[in-house]
C-alpha cells in the first residue's frame, strides 16, 4: 500500500494560505466522492433503464452516453487515488471538481440544455469547492461554472440548437454560483477557526492535566481523591508510600481498613477534619478530609502527613527562631559578661584581699564561665546546619568515635565498654551531628552516671528491626518526676548543668529523622538512638 500523506493542512495553489485539517479535509473529500458515484450511477442507470425523466439525453443521445459513461468512470479511477492516497490531497480535490464543471455541463447540453435543470446540479460541486479547497479557488470553481453555462447558451444560440435560449437564467444560476461559493468559503473559514481553537484548547487541557498529574504525583504531601462510595480516582506516591500500599486501588479498603472507616466516621462528623493512624512500620500519619464539589457530582480529598517530617519541619522553625534569639543574646549578654569576668580575675590577684573576698572572686569566675558555657550551648542551636546524611558504617565508626572521645578529654579507656553486633551495622545519618549526640551522653554518663560502679556501655545491634546506639551507665536513673522533662530546654538535676545538652541532642536526632529515648534497663540507665538503617532505606 502506498505511502500515507502527512496529516496537514493542503492549502489551493491558487489561494490564499488556506485549508483544512488533513483528517477532516480527507473525510469530506470521501463523501463527497461518494456522492459524485452515486450520482454518475444514477446518470447512466435512469437513461438505460427508462425509469429516469424523459428529458435525460432527449436532445443527443450519443454526447449522453458519452459523457454519463465518463463521468462514472473518471470517479471510480479518483476513488482509487483518494481512498488510497495516490496524489495529493489539493490535486484530487481540484480534478474532481473540474469534470463535475466539464462533465455536468456536457449532460445538461445533451438533455436539452439550461432548461432541463440539470446545471443546478453544479450548485454542490461549487459548495464542495468552498469545503474542500475554499479561498480564491471557490472563486475559480464558480467563475468556470459560470463561463461553462454561458458557453453552453452561447453554443446553443449560435447553432440554433434549442428553440429558445435563456440567459437571464444562466446568469441567475452564475450568481447562484457565486453566492454559494462565498458563503461556503465564509463557513469553511469558521470552522476552520473553531477546530483550530478546539484543537489549541485541547492541547492546553491536556498540557495542564500532564502538569497537575506531575505536580500530584511529586508533591511531598500524600493525596488521595475518592467519591461518596469510597472508590479512589487518585492516588500520589506520596501515599501510596505512606500507607506501604502499591498499584491502583479500586476503594479506599484496599489500600487501608483503617482509613476507610475513618473516612465512614468523619462523614458522620464532618466537623472533625484531622485524624491520625498508625500504619504497618508504626509511622504516624495525620489526616485531613476535604470535600471537592464537581459539577453535579462530590468528590473528598484526602491529604496524608508523616508526622516525623512535620516534626521535622517544625523542629528546624523552632532552632530558626532560637537562632535569631542568640544572635541577640550572644551581643547583649556575652560582652558585658566578659566584662565581669575579666574584673573579677584582676580582683582576684590583688594582694590585699582577705580569704574571704578571695572566695567571692573564685565563685564569681565559676558562675560566669558557667553562663558563658550556657550562652556557648544556646549558639549551637544557631549555628546549625542542615544535616547532610551520609550511609555511615558503625562498626567502623563508633571504635574510632570512642578512641578520639577518651582522647579529647583525657579519660581512661578501662570506664568504657563498646558492644558491637557482627551483623552489618550502615546507619543514615549526618556524622557530624551524630558526634555531637554521643558527646553529649557520653559526657552525661561520666558526670551523672557513677562510672565508679562499673564501665559505661556502648552498645550497637539490631532490636527486632530497628537500629539503635545504646550508652547503658550504673546511675541512679532518672527520676519518675522528672521523666516527663528530661528534653526540655534549660531542665536539670544539677547544679552545675546547663539543661541544653539532651534537648539538643534530641533536635539533631529528630532532624536525621532519628528518635532519642531513655530507658530504665533493670536499674541502670539507658540512652536509645534508634536510626535510619541504610540497608533498607537508601534515599538521603
Amino acid at each position: 500500500m502506498p505511502k500515507a500523506i502527512p496529516e496537514t493542512i493542503f492549502p489551493c495553489p491558487f489561494s490564499k494560505s488556506y485549508g483544512i485539517p488533513g483528517r477532516q479535509a480527507w473525510l469530506i473529500l470521501k463523501i463527497y466522492l461518494i456522492y459524485r458515484f452515486i450520482l454518475a450511477c444514477l446518470f447512466v442507470i435512469l437513461f438505460h433503464s427508462r425509469f429516469g425523466p424523459s428529458l435525460l439525453g432527449s436532445y443527443d443521445q450519443k454526447l449522453y452516453i458519452i459523457s454519463s459513461g465518463l463521468f462514472l468512470l473518471v470517479t471510480l479511477i479518483s476513488a482509487i487515488g483518494v481512498f488510497w492516497r495516490l496524489s495529493p490531497y489539493a490535486a484530487q480535490a481540484q480534478i474532481l471538481i473540474f469534470t463535475d464543471i466539464l462533465f455536468i455541463t456536457l449532460i445538461m447540453h445533451a438533455s436539452g440544455g439550461i432548461a432541463s435543470g440539470t446545471g443546478m446540479l453544479l450548485v454542490v460541486s461549487m459548495a464542495a469547492g468552498g469545503l474542500l479547497i475554499g479561498g480564491r479557488c471557490a472563486i475559480l470553481f464558480a467563475a468556470l461554472a459560470t463561463l461553462a453555462i454561458l458557453a453552453e447558451q452561447i453554443y446553443a444560440d449560435t447553432n440554433n440548437t434549442f428553440d429558445g435560449t435563456t440567459y437571464t437564467y444562466a446568469g441567475m444560476l452564475g450568481t447562484a454560483f457565486f453566492t454559494i461559493a462565498l458563503l461556503t468559503v465564509i463557513l469553511a473559514e469558521r470552522t476552520e477557526k473553531s477546530e483550530r481553537l478546539a484543537n489549541q484548547r485541547k492541547k492546553t487541557i491536556a498540557k495542564l492535566e500532564t502538569l497537575n498529574q506531575s505536580i500530584i504525583q511529586h508533591f511531598q504531601s500524600g493525596m488521595i481523591i475518592c467519591d461518596e462510595n469510597q472508590y479512589v480516582s487518585m492516588i500520589n506516591e506520596t501515599a501510596s508510600h505512606l500507607l506501604g500500599f502499591s498499584g491502583s486501588p479500586e476503594s479506599l479498603s484496599c489500600i487501608n481498613r483503617q482509613l476507610s472507616e475513618i473516612f465512614s466516621k468523619w462523614r458522620k462528623t464532618p466537623s472533625r477534619h484531622f485524624f491520625f493512624i498508625k500504619t504497618n512500620q508504626q509511622n504516624e500519619i495525620q489526616i485531613h478530609f476535604q470535600e471537592l464539589p464537581v459539577h453535579q457530582e462530590t468528590y473528598f480529598l484526602i491529604m496524608l502527613e508523616d508526622m516525623a517530617i512535620y516534626n521535622q519541619r517544625l523542629q528546624q522553625s523552632k532552632l530558626a527562631s532560637l537562632g535569631r534569639l542568640t544572635a541577640s543574646i550572644a551581643h547583649e549578654i556575652r560582652n558585658p559578661l566578659g566584662a565581669i569576668s575579666h574584673a573579677g580575675q584582676l580582683l582576684s590577684e590583688c594582694p590585699d584581699l582577705s580569704p574571704e573576698d578571695q572566695r567571692l572572686t573564685g565563685i564569681i569566675q565559676i558562675h560566669a564561665q558557667r553562663v558563658n558555657t550556657i550562652i556557648e550551648d544556646i549558639l549551637q542551636l544557631s549555628r546549625r546546619n542542615a544535616s547532610k546524611k551520609l550511609k555511615i558504617d558503625l562498626l567502623d565508626w563508633l571504635p574510632h568515635y570512642l578512641e578520639n572521645f577518651l582522647s579529647e578529654h583525657n579519660i581512661s579507656a578501662d570506664q568504657f565498654n563498646l558492644s558491637l553486633d557482627d551483623t552489618d551495622l550502615c546507619a543514615l545519618i549526618d556524622p557530624g551531628q551524630l558526634k555531637q549526640i554521643m558527646d553529649n551522653l557520653c559526657r552525661n554518663a561520666l558526670n551523672y552516671g557513677s562510672p565508679e560502679k562499673g564501665k559505661i556501655t556502648i552498645k550497637c545491634y539490631y532490636l527486632l528491626t530497628e537500629l539503635v546506639i545504646e550508652v547503658i551507665d550504673l546511675g541512679a536513673g532518672i527520676a519518675a518526676d522528672d521523666l516527663e522533662h528530661l528534653f526540655e530546654p534549660f531542665f536539670t538535676t544539677s547544679g552545675s548543668g546547663t539543661g541544653l545538652g539532651l534537648y539538643i541532642s534530641r533536635e539533631l536526632a529528630q532532624l536525621n529523622k532519628a528518635k532519642l529515648d531513655y530507658y530504665d534497663n533493670d536499674g541502670q540507665s539507658c540512652f536509645r538512638l534508634v536510626l535510619i538503617d541504610a540497608n533498607k532505606k537508601t534515599e538521603l
